[in-house]
């Protein structure tokens, strides 16, 4: 029996989808050649404007008093970061949780922290000697045991540290929770049905999915959080804007000592940004899709 055969359409058979073109698109191009334009425009502005002082710029951006500034900056940032990370876990779990007052507290926590600009809390830390002159610890409403001066104890630092990291607390746990329960619940359920314990599903089942919702929002709280520390400026405390501003009071180049701070902001938010998309990627192996190739299509035998 002779095989069957197969007929093709003839104008089909001349239009390759695999060798096609892309449509010319005019809008396309001329919104291209805008942006180039701006971009020379601003180029040209940067390079032309004599009142930039890059040789003042220069002569100052690895001064070592900016850099001291650049270190405590990114010092500030990697302690707020790991304090705030923490207390927002357990402000996270505690909003989750089925025990009422702890639930209720922390959400009031999150809520009144979150409400208040991180500039009003820094003064308003930096002042509490003013409200409580001495720090006490003894049994409540009973007597006291220690009691130390709170001007010694509430120091820039110490303000700095406790204000970036309770602002920081709140929004991280609101983000940890949402990555929580971006989860489904038919993981926790097949994890006790093969005899998980609770922290062994949270940690082993939970967690590595969460993360995938945590990170993405999380790189982006560093990032913020290192430009916040420029507020602590407003305290006395010795970050990279405190540090241009000691100059440019001195020397009075405002423009170029400010341009020196912008560098250095763009370079750190930079790496930041690369060390972000690299820690998304290793959690985010198994679950993003990859195009697949075009092939050319095989010619039909007849």
């Amino acid at each position: 029996m002779a095989p069957a055969t197969i007929h093709t359409n003839p104008a089909a058979e001349a239009v390759d989808v695999a060798t096609a073109r892309p449509r010319v698109r005019p809008g396309r191009i001329i919104g291209g050649a805008l942006i180039l334009l701006v971009a020379a425009s601003i180029v040209w502005f940067l390079v032309s404007n004599e009142r930039f002082e890059w040789d003042v710029v220069g002569s100052y951006l690895f001064s070592p008093s900016v850099l001291m500034g650049l270190g405590m900056s990114l010092a500030l940032t990697a302690i707020g970061m790991v304090l705030g990370s923490i207390l927002g876990t357990f402000l996270a779990a505690g909003q989750l949780s089925d025990f009422l007052p702890l639930k209720l507290a922390c959400i009031a926590f999150v809520g009144f922290f979150r409400g208040v600009p991180p500039l009003v809390q820094l003064i308003f830390w930096y002042n509490l000697a003013y409200l409580v002159p001495r720090i006490e610890a003894g049994v409540p409403f009973g007597p006291e045991l220690f009691s130390w001066s709170t001007n010694d104890i509430i120091t820039p630092l110490t303000a700095a540290i406790i204000g970036l990291s309770l602002h920081e607390a709140a929004y991280m746990a609101e983000i940890i929770r949402g990555g929580i329960l971006s989860v489904d619940q038919g993981q926790r359920d097949g994890a006790a049905a093969m005899g998980f314990s609770r922290w062994h599903t949270f940690t082993r089942v939970i967690l590595p999915q969460a993360m995938r919702v945590i990170l993405p929002p999380t790189g982006s709280q560093v990032i913020a959080l290192l430009k916040g520390t420029s507020l602590v400026s407003v305290i006395a405390m010795g970050d990279l804007l405190h540090a241009v501003q000691v100059i440019y009071n001195r020397t009075y180049e405002v423009v170029p000592m400010l341009v020196v701070a912008v560098i250095w902001y763009l370079v750190v938010v930079t790496v930041l940004t690369i060390v972000q998309r690299r820690v998304e990627d290793h959690f985010g192996r198994g679950s993003a899709r990859t195009p697949v190739a075009r092939t050319r299509p095989k010619e039909i035998a007849e």
